[in-house]
């Protein structure tokens, strides 16, 4: 039966279609917001992936590109694999959704999200977030929701809910924020600067608006909810945790997984686990579950430990950070490099420095962004954790944490006027136990200095954890998770910074969401670490960017010229700027508003590249002077080329003060020499002469005007 539910959001109208589309699906949700179309929905399978010790949760965000009236790009014209943007959209709408399923729920569920109208003034990423709430809320699915999702951003200093796209580019901060009820279960922030006690107020200003909305979603439920199926439970039995507590005391157990050393660590897990596996032998239901079992014993050994008796795995006090390191310039050659080191988490990244041309072009649905400057790439090769895997490129969690990185270091670039290049950081993750994304970032930033990138401030990058109790009060926040600490514990704070704000947040989680004097002190402590790491490691490494590029960097010239003489620089069919670039060297970009930028690595072809564009776009005027190439020798003179497309004669009577019968005589083909500019001759073409140039002038194309004379009275 089609129901439709309407709500004010921001000062947008919200409607939700149930019951009109979809019906075969367990949930669907048509969501219009205001002009803005999504398709959501959730599926599940009726029995359990076998053979799995995991929630197999898939999220889709499909970019039509008709939503936006485009014909895809390419020779299939037709919508290829996730653009980086919905593979980003989809990790946001998965977890603030994951940790609302039932720990014990092993059937497949899917949430697909298909965009298929956009309207700028209301973002799709909401309406699918949302989207996939209600479908799954409405199911027949198990899930302990509702959750919602708003974006805040910071113009003029004044908080907006839901910014539209052009709010978006002039805003300060872009925060989105997911919440139950009663708690936040998801953030995501880049912001320029923001102080801590500002990204409080906005993360609680977006979750009073959760709350609100949560009550519409709870009419919907209550109208066209389904009883939500029973299915069969993948959890440990209890008799069995007995039984492994006999063979393996929580004393063994605890001495095992408590060292600091990750290769220790797994190895004497291995051996408790051959220990379990010859015990029970000869119960295969047991064993069948043995790797999940000895994963909760873990666990639970780990939890009590840090929350009880506050002993952390390696012996570190609660807010204290790993061992650490950082170095410049370890790989010759390249435009910049630096490795930062923290325990057992290694990051190097190496920068390159490129013509704006070679900005990243991006084919999607927001209009506004159609290339990026500055792109951040994160590896994590199977070595990094002791691991034999092939590679098969960045999956959704390598763009997730080079995206997070990109988006912690945007804030501190360079304009395109003050720095004309475009910039890629790569960071390699040598070894990894734990936060390797914060790694990369302070990685990234002093690489960024050493390749002469002029950033206004270095950025630093820290994790904090969570271990709860049973009561909302009873927790435990951890500075610097490790690896053992992210398995086992609730919450993966992720906050990067300068010493003056915040740049970018990452929150995930396990738990059924936080609570305020939660999220304030994981704040605080990631402000603390944050301070510390750029005040005693970072700064003392690199203390500013260097003054320029290094030597096997691209050097780039920038000037302005006319936008109309833009088609002489050019030159019919290019055969200017392409003459240009082959004779010296270089690249060459101009834009539609007459800038242009130089690339090279040859200092004096630039710069002779800039004095022929300057030559080519100047009306030439009497008396001024300038350097030629002898290309054609006539009886009555010799025609020189002064750029590219910009040729002169001298007649034969000027070439030289003495009389002479011939050009050759004097000049050959090739010959460079200096001449002056006589201005126009009876036909209205520019004459040029070479025996009247003064002696020692140099070129000369600005010739001082008389100022004219005031008339009398």
């Amino acid at each position: 039966m089609y129901k439709s539910f309407s709500m004010d959001l921001a000062g947008r109208k919200l409607t939700v279609d149930v019951g009109r589309v979809g019906k075969q699906a367990n949930g669907c949700a048509l969501m219009h917001y205001g002009d803005t179309v999504v398709l959501s929905t959730a599926t599940a399978s009726d029995k359990p992936r076998e053979g799995i010790d995991f929630f197999p949760l898939s999220v889709e965000y499909e970019e039509k590109m008709y939503a936006v009236g485009k014909i895809p790009g390419g020779f299939n014209k037709r919508e290829g694999k996730a653009s980086e943007h919905a593979i980003l959209t989809s990790r946001v709408i998965d977890r603030p959704m994951r940790p609302l399923f039932p720990k014990d729920y092993r059937n497949d569920v899917t949430l697909n999200n298909m965009v298929m109208s956009v309207d700028p003034e209301c973002n799709p990423e909401i309406a699918a977030m949302l989207g996939s709430a209600i479908a799954t809320s409405i199911s027949d699915i198990p899930f302990d929701g509702p959750c919602a999702t708003t974006q805040v951003g910071l113009v003029n200093g004044e908080y907006v809910i839901n910014p539209s796209l052009a709010m978006k580019e002039v805003s300060d901060l872009q925060l989105t924020v997911a919440s139950t009820r009663e708690k936040v279960i998801m953030i995501e922030a880049g912001a320029n600067e923001i102080p801590e006690d500002k990204m409080i107020e906005a993360i609680f200003v977006a979750d009073e608006v959760n709350k609100e909305i949560i009550k519409f979603i709870d009419t919907i439920v209550a109208e066209c909810g389904k009883p939500k199926h029973a299915y069969e439970s993948c959890a440990i039995p209890e008799e069995m945790f007995a039984a492994m507590q006999e063979i393996i005391t929580p004393k063994e157990m605890e001495e095992a997984v408590f060292t600091d050393e990750k290769q220790i660590r797994e190895e004497n897990i291995r051996q408790i686990t051959a220990k379990l596996e010859e015990a029970f032998a000869d119960n295969e239901e047991w064993l069948a579950v043995l790797g999940e079992a000895d994963y909760q014993y873990q666990k639970k050994t780990v939890r009590k430990m840090i929350l009880k008796d506050h002993k952390r795995p390696d012996g570190r006090a609660i807010n204290q950070i790993r061992p650490l390191a950082a170095e410049v310039d370890l790989i010759p050659r390249v435009h910049g490099s630096a490795m930062f080191t923290r325990g057992q988490t290694q990051i190097c990244t190496i920068t390159t420095l490129a013509p704006l041309s070679e900005a990243q072009r991006l084919d999607g649905l927001d209009e506004f962004e159609t290339k990026k400057r500055y792109m951040h790439h994160y590896n994590f090769p199977s070595y990094s954790v002791g691991e034999t895997k092939p590679s098969r490129g960045p999956g959704r969690r390598e763009i997730g944490h080079g995206a997070l990185a990109e988006r912690a270091l945007v804030p501190v670039l360079p304009s395109e006027i003050e720095f004309p290049y475009a910039i890629r950081t790569v960071s390699e993750t040598f070894e990894s136990n734990g936060s390797t994304s914060q790694a990369s970032i302070c990685a990234s930033s002093m690489s960024l200095m050493a390749a002469g990138v002029p950033i206004k401030k270095p950025v630093a990058g820290i994790s904090a954890g969570l271990v709860t109790g049973e009561t909302d009060d009873d927790y435990l926040v951890l500075t610097d998770i490790q690896g053992l600490e992210d398995f086992f514990g609730d919450m993966d704070f992720k906050v990067a910074g300068t010493h003056d704000g915040i740049t970018a947040i990452q929150m995930d989680i396990k738990i059924h969401g936080l609570t305020r004097p939660i999220i304030e002190e994981a704040i605080a402590r990631t402000k603390e670490a944050r301070e510390y790491i750029l005040t005693n490691v970072m700064e003392p490494c690199i203390p500013k960017p260097r003054e320029s590029v290094g030597k096997y960097a691209p050097k780039i010239i920038q000037m302005q010229i006319d936008p109309a003489k833009i088609g002489d620089v050019v030159g019919q069919r290019g055969k200017t700027i392409n003459a240009l670039i082959e004779m010296y060297d270089v690249k060459i970009d101009i834009d539609d508003d007459g800038n242009v930028s130089i690339c090279g690595t040859n200092a004096d072809n630039m710069q002779k590249v800039a004095k022929a564009i300057k030559i080519i776009v100047t009306d030439l005027e009497k008396d001024m002077i300038l350097t030629g190439k002898v290309i054609s020798i006539k009886e009555f003179g010799a025609f020189l080329e002064f750029a590219p497309g910009k040729e002169g004669m001298v007649h034969i009577s000027k070439i030289s003060k003495a009389r002479i019968n011939r050009v050759e005589d004097v000049l050959t083909l090739g010959d460079v020499v200096r001449v002056i500019c006589l201005g126009k001759d009876k036909m209205g073409r520019l004459s040029f002469s070479i025996k009247d140039v003064p002696a020692g002038a140099e070129d000369r194309l600005e010739v001082e005007k008389a100022e004219p004379e005031e008339e009398e009275e």
